[in-house]
């Protein structure tokens, strides 16, 4: 098939997530970038294709705190979906997940908020409502709504985005853990310690089945 085939552009990508999971940036980001140029060779530079791989690459970015050239990443993929599948369409909502996660670690929560509950509405209205894209939505804004002081506004989120994730991925699954975790920070924060050390000890015994 060639070096330049999308499958091998989808093989790239996949290595690359192990890598940034691994935190091995420096491998992941030479990896993600073949895999863009060959989607865009492929496809063209407007397809919603190369918009998921601009995705990964701009996740790359915010995990290593390249804030400016993560946004403008997201930007773009988030310019391909809207033309290319409407304003509306579900994997909009992957974009303005990945800009709103990138605004709030930023502090920029009204930008941030602002772009979880577009997220959140068009999944709402779409078949989609309990895909995971729904969960990532809820609890980024969960956290946000945390950052912000406002935790009776962030504890119904959370557990409509763990309800999600159970139903989708199972009960041990490491994205359940991480809602876990947002759960027992709340808790805890609220002064609800024995609350705070049940969803943390869950989280934990999840985490431990993956090492």
């Amino acid at each position: 098939r060639g070096r330049d085939h999308p499958n091998v552009a989808a093989t790239l990508a996949g290595l690359a997530q192990l890598y940034r999971e691994q935190g091995k940036f420096a491998e992941a980001e030479p990896l993600l970038k073949r895999s863009v140029a060959i989607v865009e060779k492929a496809h063209g530079a407007e397809h919603p294709e190369v918009a998921r791989s601009l995705g990964n690459l701009a996740q790359l970015y915010r995990r290593q705190g390249q804030f400016a050239a993560a946004e403008s990443l997201f930007k773009r993929s988030l310019a391909i979906r809207e033309k290319a599948l409407g304003l509306e369409h579900p994997q909009v909502a992957f974009s303005l997940n990945g800009l709103a996660a990138l605004y709030r670690e930023q502090g920029r929560y009204e930008a941030a908020e602002s772009l979880y509950k577009r997220a959140i509405a068009i999944v709402d209205d779409s078949i989609d409502r309990e895909h995971p894209r729904m969960a990532a939505s809820l609890n980024g804004l969960a956290e946000l709504h945390v950052a912000q002081g406002q935790y009776t506004a962030a504890e119904p989120l959370f557990k409509r985005s763990l309800a999600i994730r159970e139903k989708a991925h199972g009960a041990e699954h490491p994205d359940v853990a991480a809602t876990l975790e947002g759960i027992s920070a709340l808790y805890a924060k609220m002064g609800k310690p024995g609350e705070a050390k049940q969803f943390a000890d869950r989280a934990a015994k999840i985490r431990s089945l993956r090492r």
